[in-house]
């Protein structure tokens, strides 16, 4: 997935908390979100107007939580590991599982058969 794929998907499911994200729809979001608060922190230092980055931070907030609540679902996990510091950084940066799991098909590779009896790990 592109930049500015990943981007657009994010803004399109702005409050999808079910479904997968894919390790670069997740990892291209947040340098997105970084780059425009870079920028906006110039802004307003330079301007003097103090209010753009907290407006950004709050337009940003569901969508940002929703990505890594489906990158965390992209692992077979639940989005509450979000909440485990550390940890956290470690699972949105690992693969994902290879075909479906209890929350939905494989992004990378839809239309995959899963066996749920036998459970994927996917190290």
């Amino acid at each position: 997935m592109t930049f500015g794929e990943s981007v657009k998907t994010c803004f399109n499911k702005y409050v999808t908390f079910s479904g997968r994200a894919i390790r670069s729809e997740y990892w291209w979001f947040y340098l997105f979100c970084i780059i425009i608060s870079f920028v906006l922190g110039i802004i307003e230092g330079v301007s003097g107007i103090n209010y753009l980055g907290t407006i950004w931070s709050l337009a940003i907030l569901l969508p940002s939580i929703a990505a890594g609540v489906r990158r965390m679902h992209d692992g077979g996990r639940s989005g509450w590991y979000l909440l485990i510091p550390f940890y956290n950084i470690y699972l949105l940066a690992i693969p994902g599982d290879s075909g479906p799991n209890e929350y939905g098909e494989d992004p990378l590779n839809p239309g995959q058969q899963f066996d749920f009896d036998r459970p994927n790990y996917n190290a």
